[in-house]
């Protein structure tokens, strides 16, 4: 059984950097103790132990001391052999070899390597279970101090372990975690924060259906046929001797192969970023997003790319969003398309999404909002006249089908329509919304000049 959504968002909050950075252990373990009960610290203690498998996921060294801390402390009364952790710190405090056959060892599961001031201190936290000053520093000054003395005999932990697996078998002992970590560094941050990308992942992998991927283990397994039964009554055919070179492994080839219509796809959509497609190419695009339409996640588009596909091909990038209207990145799309820069291209893409789907209504607000601030902020008159026209259009287009509630716009609107009323479009916008205003379908007044 894992942490619910909450309980995950409380523990990462309490190990975020920022925490461990400013608190001491005594303080981040009092929280452990304040957002969780004694029946909730396996479920704890398990997720902690999975970020420490990750360093992506706690990339700071601090973060780590700090889950090594809390992780003791949540079973500090406990005997070695009964702390369900017992593996976790003889590891630590015992790591393999870094290199095996020249070579740098790794594999999945992998505990962090803590340094000599690290090791001394839980070393001295494991034995010394009197000394309450120990979780008096933060992380940090417990990082740095130089660390002189040999640090304290934790032996007996490792005998421990010991003792405790020598009763299981071997195949259960080389049991492997299934989820490896293989962090993707990248440029471009986007729009999520780092913090926003490590919960989404915590979640996917602990808060799933249960048994959730964390907890899974890969052991392995002996698979032997039963021998068949010899036709003579005096033989059996498993006492023939066989060669092992002659079992190979049968490998299917063509699994993760991409497909050509992926390849192609892909290869289009990379295209589409950086120019205008040529309609062959646009209509080959869409006929195979229509043909797979769970093709598109895997087209290479992500929220930081949006703007440049909707400058280039506004009609693409309508297509895309409908098909991406279930994703759970959704909204990051929004974000990014009512924030970008106002052009002729984003108002199609918007106006077009607005009658084929039924938008939330703070995004359509927010892209007016920024509409109309570029249009007073914009110092090239022509460019500026340009741009006023566009937005009056694209407004009157948004009240005439009811797209949005005019109501909730109407001071900001008006104000914009009194500012540029010079501008015949802008005196069209503003008799409509005094049209709408008072009811009645005759009114012509017009806006005041400035």
């Amino acid at each position: 059984m894992a942490l619910s959504s909450t309980d995950l968002t409380k523990l990462l909050g309490i190990l975020s950097e920022e925490s461990v950075e400013s608190s001491t252990l005594e303080q981040v373990t009092h929280q452990i103790y304040q957002n969780f009960n004694k029946d909730d610290y396996f479920k704890v203690g398990s997720t902690m132990v999975f970020l420490l498998q990750q360093p992506d996921l706690l990339p700071s060294p601090s973060q780590r001391l700090a889950a090594l801390t809390v992780l003791h402390e949540l079973y500090r009364t406990e005997p070695h052999h009964t702390n369900p952790f017992l593996p976790v710190f003889a590891s630590v405090l015992h790591p393999l070899e870094d290199n095996v056959k020249g070579k740098k060892l790794e594999f999945a599961g992998q505990l962090p390597r803590l340094t000599p001031s690290e090791l001394a201190f839980l070393a001295a936290l494991i034995t010394d279970k009197t000394n309450k000053e120990l979780l008096k520093r933060t992380a940090g000054q417990v990082r740095s101090v130089d660390v002189t003395v040999t640090p304290n005999d934790t032996s007996a932990l490792k005998q421990s372990l010991t003792d405790l697996l020598a009763d299981r078998p071997d195949l259960t002992n080389s049991a492997i975690p299934v989820v490896y970590s293989y962090p993707q560094h990248t440029n471009n941050a986007g729009l999520l924060s780092e913090v926003g990308q490590v919960k989404r992942t915590c979640e996917a992998l602990l808060c799933g259906p249960s048994p959730n991927l964390a907890t899974q283990f890969y052991t392995p397994e002996l698979i032997r046929l039963t021998p068949p039964m010899h036709q003579a009554d005096d033989e059996l055919v498993w006492l023939t001797s066989t060669d092992r070179g002659e079992h190979r492994v049968q490998y299917d080839s063509s699994m993760c192969v991409v497909s050509g219509g992926d390849a192609e796809a892909k290869r289009l959509m990379g295209k589409a970023f950086k120019e205008t497609l040529s309609l062959p190419q646009q209509q080959h695009l869409l006929a195979q997003l229509d043909k797979d339409p769970r093709m598109v996640y895997h087209t290479g588009l992500t929220p930081p790319k949006l703007p440049d596909l909707v400058e280039h091909n506004p009609l693409i990038a309508i297509e895309v969003l409908l098909k991406l209207m279930q994703s759970s990145q959704i909204t990051e799309y929004f974000s990014v398309l009512v924030n970008m820069e106002m052009s002729l291209h984003s108002m199609e893409v918007v106006n077009r999404l607005t009658t084929a789907v039924e938008l939330p209504s703070e995004f359509v607000h927010l892209y007016i909002s920024n509409c109309i601030s570029t249009c007073e902020t914009i110092k090239d008159r022509y460019m500026q006249n340009r741009l006023v026209r566009l937005v009056c259009v694209f407004l009157q287009s948004l009240i005439r089908n009811k797209i949005i509630n005019v109501q909730e716009l109407f001071i900001e609107v008006q104000a914009f329509c009194i500012e540029f009323s010079r501008i015949r479009e802008a005196a069209a916008l503003f008799r409509l919304l005094k049209q709408l205003d008072s009811g009645d379908t005759q009114a012509s007044q017009e806006p005041p000049k400035k």
